[in-house]
């Protein structure tokens, strides 16, 4: 089977697109597993499928697959590189485009100079709704890892986050935290493991162990989830500069019951095809 592919990447957090409207298909996790290793296949953080709607208020549906086969339900660098590929394959000439995928509906807006302006969601923080397993609510939880004692904010954008305030990302240990944190039994699909520097009031430096993947470039429901905790700390503005390591990203957040918005930019480096 011969497949069409674009490569794409939000801020090196990179992605292999699929048009699945015109060429329908089904990926089992080895293939996934095969696109996505970077010796042998194509190379990449996530598969995403570019879909037909699935509901009448949505214009399409996409579906993102991490490193190891695994689905997943949403993905803010992945939305902005699905915006700029309907477009660059005229699928869509739209500025605003309502998406449908595994975490409901997102909206996607085209700005200027190339980039992507999100509608995220409202952020999720009943703990049940993560998932995640604690008897209440709470701004910071316990965490004990390998033996320590950490607090971290613990945000739904759609997908779990865990946010833990560091001195220096820099010298974060996220190597051996980030697994240690994305397997916690208190989270039961796994979590997605940020690590925050507070700069200033608005801006943040930040870097992502993603379920799945590993530290990735950027992680664009990560940026939403550590300014969301962030705020909710009273340590942020509602709206900040995220610095991760592929780049810059803009998010803000007005405080509860309002939606995230994240800005950014997505990139097209090179189609092919690949035979699996």
């Amino acid at each position: 089977m011969q497949l069409s592919f674009t490569k794409m990447h939000g801020l090196g957090n990179d992605f292999v697109v699929f048009n699945a409207i015109d060429q329908p298909l089904e990926l089992s996790a080895r293939q996934i597993r095969f696109i996505a290793d970077r010796r042998f296949g194509i190379g990449c953080d996530q598969v995403l499928l570019v879909e037909a709607a699935r509901s009448a208020d949505t214009e399409y549906y996409y579906r993102i697959f991490n490193a190891d086969g695994g689905e997943v339900e949403q993905c803010g660098n992945g939305a902005r590189c699905f915006a700029r590929f309907v477009r660059d394959k005229g699928l869509s000439a739209k500025d605003i485009l309502k998406v449908g995928t595994a975490a409901g509906k997102i909206t996607l807006y085209h700005e200027a100079d190339d980039l992507v302006r999100i509608d995220m969601g409202a952020p999720g923080f009943v703990p049940s709704q993560i998932p995640f397993d604690a008897p209440q609510q709470a701004l910071t939880y316990p965490i004990e890892l390998d033996g320590e004692a950490y607090q971290v904010g613990v945000v739904s954008m759609g997908n779990p986050h865990a946010v833990m305030l560091v001195d220096d990302v820099a010298l974060a240990d996220v190597e051996r935290l980030g697994p240690l944190l994305e397997s916690q039994a208190l989270f039961p699909q796994r979590v997605n493991a940020g690590f925050m520097q507070v700069l200033s009031r608005s801006e943040i430096a930040l870097r992502v162990y993603e379920r799945g993947v590993g530290e990735t470039f950027a992680c664009g429901t990560g940026a939403c989830a550590a300014v969301v905790s962030g705020i909710q700390r009273g340590l942020l503005d509602e709206r900040v500069n995220v610095k991760v390591r592929g780049g810059e990203l803009m998010i803000s957040w007005r405080g509860d019951g309002a939606p995230v918005w994240m800005t950014g930019a997505a990139v097209a480096v090179f189609e092919g095809v690949i035979d699996l």
